[in-house]
């Protein structure tokens, strides 16, 4: 009996030194992580070095701050690739759920950044982080990413880069549409509303590089001899899948396969499976093409009614507007267009539209050079106001107003016309814009 009580007074000991020293384990934790926190908030960089260490090495899930601040001193301050490889690697072990899809996407960049990594391994970490959320991802990352899915699918599995392509648009449309908004709220009145308005104008021209980007990967391959064999295929298995309709018919607009019969039977069984803005959108297409006009208006402004959303009415009225277009009608065209920007008036590519519009005019606009090529003011106008509204498309907008630039009517042209530089100028036909005479 006193031998019993003997071991378990040796149990009950061992557990309580066990337990005494988890505490001061713990403690110590504690002291060491509050004087690394502030010596790096101090910007004490070298007194925050040393305890960050310690915690490094024994105190790995105390605080995800000990990676978040703790990259900035192994990356910036010491300048060390191999110390700043292990943070990444232990946050994402013992912080997995905290922003992983990001943390995932900084570390690709930092392996690519630094040579630490062979492409497929940076891919795999890529993937991963776009498995979890590529709203949260870089966005050059993005553009990586859909750039490996191709190279490794195009040949065996086209359908997959098709599928990723429309998942990334999506996100980068996602993010677009975000900016959009809160451009549109916010006025240059403070200093706070500048700096963010900088910040998502950046970002917007960014993402709209990276959609640029995506559709060049994949305009060699999305073409109608590829695409149209592939839908007639799967058509039956999806006939219900609203989300496999919308991307095959979304792509066969986009890449003019509406000629094929099986465009308007995808149009139809999207319609059926989604009812939908969207959905009738396309069927208002089908149904013009099928000569009921009277039906594809009634459709249209279906699809207008339904939709909530500000910023998705603009989308459906500018493709109103060119279908208008499609149609002849020119003057119709641009009136959408602009019903289109009353609804968001930071859609630049309703501005494009509306230059290509009087680009396309010009030779039927004028009786003289002069006159035709005083148009290209009226379309230069419109893509320069379309680049300083719409940071998402200024890569696109420079081409359009270096190409109108182009056309303007040079200095020896005005002199001939017999035209004061600078004057006023009301250029005639549908168009019926007044415009500046250039003085250059």
């Amino acid at each position: 009996m006193k031998k019993i009580t003997f071991l378990l007074a040796v149990m009950l000991l061992s557990v309580s030194l066990n337990i005494n020293a988890q505490d001061d384990a713990k403690r110590e934790c504690t002291i060491k992580y509050n004087l690394f926190k502030g010596d790096f908030q101090s910007k004490k960089y070298d007194e925050a070095y040393t305890n960050w260490i310690y915690l490094l090495d024994n105190c790995k899930d105390l605080s995800v701050n000990i990676y978040k601040l703790g990259s900035t001193l192994a990356e910036d301050v010491k300048k060390d690739p191999a110390l700043a490889k292990r943070v990444y690697e232990q946050r994402l072990q013992y912080f997995p759920t905290k922003n992983p899809a990001k943390v995932h996407s900084d570390y690709a960049t930092f392996l690519l950044k630094n040579k630490l990594a062979s492409d497929d391994e940076v891919f795999a970490i890529l993937e991963k982080g776009y498995s979890i959320d590529p709203t949260k991802m870089g966005v050059k990352n993005l553009y990586i990413y859909f750039q490996g899915v191709t190279d490794r699918n195009k040949d065996t599995n086209p359908q997959k880069v098709f599928d990723t392509y429309d998942d990334v648009l999506e996100s980068v449309g996602k993010k677009l549409d975000g900016y959009a908004v809160k451009l549109k709220e916010l006025s240059a009145d403070t200093i706070a509303n500048k700096k963010l308005i900088y910040a998502y104008s950046v970002n917007s021209k960014a993402l709209g590089t990276v959609e640029s980007g995506l559709d060049n990967i994949i305009s060699e391959l999305a073409t109608c001899e590829r695409l149209i064999p592939i839908y007639k295929r799967d058509f039956e298995v999806n006939r219900d899948n609203a989300v496999w309709l919308k991307r095959a018919v979304s792509r066969m607009y986009n890449k003019g396969c509406q000629s094929d019969a099986l465009y308007p039977e995808l149009v139809r069984a999207y319609a059926e499976a989604s009812p939908s803005p969207e959905a009738y959108s396309f069927l208002a297409n089908v149904l013009e093409d099928n000569g009921d006009n009277a039906g594809a208006a009634q459709m249209r402004q279906k699809s207008f009614d339904l939709e909530t959303d500000p910023l998705k009415k603009a989308k459906y009225k500018l493709k109103f507007a060119q279908s208008a277009r499609t149609r002849g009608q020119l003057s119709k065209a641009r009136g959408l267009a602009r019903e289109a920007l009353n609804l968001n008036p930071n859609f630049g590519k309703a501005y494009l539209f509306i230059g290509n519009l009087y680009a396309s005019s010009a030779n039927n606009c004028g009786n003289s050079e002069f006159e035709k090529r005083m148009v290209y003011v009226a379309a230069l106008r419109m893509a320069q106001k379309a680049k300083s509204v719409d940071p998402s498309i200024s890569s696109t907008a420079s081409k359009y107003i270096r190409s109108y630039a182009g056309n303007v009517p040079d200095s020896k042209l005005v002199f001939t016309a017999g035209v004061a530089p600078g004057s006023s100028f009301a250029i005639k036909c549908w168009i019926g814009e007044t415009v500046r005479v250039p003085s250059k």
